[in-house]
């Protein structure tokens, strides 16, 4: 049987892509809903973090939040390498089907 991805890692940012915002959550549907109406938090709102642009999926709440804290410590240029890794395009992973 194959473990379930029960924890994620994700990268929302603003339509124009100029804020990038880390986070980890057990259930990545509902918190990209959250964020896009308006419901995340602070920074987020003040921002407009709306769009889904990188995820990583793993089934261990404490090597989720070891991956947070690694991305979160990195340079802007390396977050942006890792969206590029995965979404070159920078597209909405959520509206692309990702959530469902």
């Amino acid at each position: 049987m194959m473990p379930r991805n029960d924890y994620f890692v994700y990268i929302m940012t603003n339509y124009n892509n100029a804020v990038l915002y880390t986070g980890v959550t057990n259930d990545l549907q509902r918190r990209v809903l959250e964020h896009k109406s308006g419901r995340g938090g602070v920074f987020t709102c003040r921002y407009h973090i709306k769009k889904l642009v990188y995820y990583e999926a793993g089934c261990d709440i404490q090597t989720a939040i070891s991956r947070d804290k690694q991305i979160k410590a990195g340079s802007r240029q390396k977050k942006v390498d890792l969206v590029n890794s995965m979404n070159p395009e920078w597209k909405d992973l959520f509206e692309e089907g990702v959530g469902d």
